[in-house]
């Protein structure tokens, strides 16, 4: 007696398997490119050479853990935009804490006062 699907069996476990690994590697893949969690749309300018257009894209571009932080924008009220970055961190965590710090910290250097209170995590992955 012979069996039909003995000789199918081995190339459709292969099969599935190979496809699981496809899937998996897609996951575990770089973050570059990806905006990651974006908790509201940050407040960018149209110019390309602005610093938090430009701080912004390296952020999108970063392969690791990373972070943007900004001051909401109030158009009435504020004139400017402060923000933050952290690239590559060991974790999403301590890329939020660096970015959230970074931006914190040009307000005081710069002694700003916002009317939408002071910085947020724009996004972070």
């Amino acid at each position: 007696m012979e069996l039909k699907y003995t000789r199918r069996a081995p190339a459709s476990i292969l099969l599935a398997l190979l496809m699981l690994s496809a899937s998996t590697a897609a996951i575990a893949g770089s973050l570059a490119g990806s905006v990651g969690d974006k908790r509201f749309p940050p407040p960018l300018s149209m110019n390309p050479k602005d610093q938090c257009t430009s701080a912004y894209r390296s952020y999108v571009a970063a392969s690791g853990h990373s972070a943007y932080a900004t001051t909401f924008y109030t158009r009435v009220v504020d004139l400017y935009v402060v923000c933050g970055k952290a690239l590559n961190a060991p974790s999403q965590k301590a890329a939020e804490d660096v970015a959230l710090r970074n931006c914190q910290g040009g307000l005081k250097r710069w002694r700003l006062n916002t009317a939408s209170g002071g910085c947020a995590i724009a996004a972070s992955k």
